[in-house]
């Protein structure tokens, strides 16, 4: 009889949650360092992060920090001949009293500014920088042939491959435009651990529209956020059985599941519903056939980001 790796994984799961987790411990290295002002120390907010992760990614930077070019020169550098900016946003409501009646209005004042990320610069003064440079001891990497070989033929038959970006400190799926964002290989302690956050995100972009349709609106750390990463983590222990590295990942997973079970008010029964969900994403990435039912078309959140710190 063939053994069912779902049922198996699952059943693990749910012991190792009864038995009492270990906290969960962030799979790969580096601090947990966002995209900065380099010259305040400050965490860009809002739309920023995305943004600047973004270009960093896109342009091959390793540094997370950005400075305006006036910040440049006050740190004793330039930025380099014929860098390229890039963009953030900042607003707030202004209030403004109406000189007639009294009122007060709240208007919303929206300004731009131009950045460059610290590899752009030279002879910056580093003494003068506030923030740390990201700054970790590459592991040794190998690839798992089972593991990539899953991997590469959903990224592939998902139209994934190009939309895929290495480097950073981060690992996410944004739906807005179908794309993923993973730390680089050699920050990962161990290539199951790779594979593991990559699996995650891969079953995170199977709730895309022409997908699965799961998505539904929620920010992070909503109900509905909460069951898309149940739904992605258990999704990422599924394929990992499935080539056989569960048994190194698996108590990371599963604390990773208990945090969002006590979001959910401690209700261990979530695992059983979420497992579901998580089957017919497995399934899609593996290319196998799954019968619809009447709750295939249950949405989950929108998910800007996940396995963040």
């Amino acid at each position: 009889m063939k053994v069912d790796v779902y049922e198996m994984v699952t059943d693990r799961v749910v012991e190792l949650l009864e038995r009492g987790t270990v906290p969960w411990r962030k799979p790969w290295k580096g601090q947990n360092l966002h995209p900065c002002n380099g010259r305040t120390g400050s965490h860009y907010r809002g739309i920023n992060p995305f943004l600047l992760e973004v270009a960093k990614i896109s342009n091959g930077y390793k540094d997370h920090r950005w400075l305006t070019f006036k910040q440049a020169k006050d740190a004793g550098g330039t930025v380099k001949k014929g860098e390229s900016s890039s963009l953030v946003v900042f607003w707030k409501w202004l209030e403004k009293a109406d000189g007639d009646t009294g009122e007060v209005k709240r208007i919303p004042l929206l300004r731009y500014y131009r950045v460059f990320n610290v590899e752009q610069c030279k002879k910056l003064d580093e003494s003068k920088l506030k923030a740390e440079p990201d700054i970790y001891e590459p592991s040794e990497w190998e690839a798992i042939e089972n593991a990539e070989r899953i991997a590469d033929t959903w990224l592939e038959s998902s139209g994934l491959r190009n939309r895929i970006n290495h480097g950073g400190n981060r690992a996410a799926y944004c739906p807005s435009d179908d794309s993923l964002l993973m730390p680089d290989r050699d920050r990962f302690e161990a290539s199951a651990e790779y594979y593991s956050t990559l699996f995650h995100e891969l079953a995170h972009s199977t709730g895309h529209t022409d997908r699965l349709n799961r998505f539904e609106s929620g920010g992070f750390g909503t109900d509905p956020y909460a069951k898309e990463e149940l739904i992605a983590e258990l999704g990422a222990a599924f394929l990992c059985g499935e080539c056989g590295i569960e048994s190194d990942t698996i108590e990371n997973s599963a604390a990773y599941l208990n945090g969002w079970i006590r979001v959910l008010k401690g209700d261990k029964r979530l695992i059983a519903s979420a497992a579901g969900a998580a089957q017919k994403a497995a399934d899609m990435i593996l290319g196998r056939k799954f019968e619809a039912k009447e709750d295939s078309t249950e949405k989950q959140p929108l998910v800007v980001g996940s396995m963040t710190t």
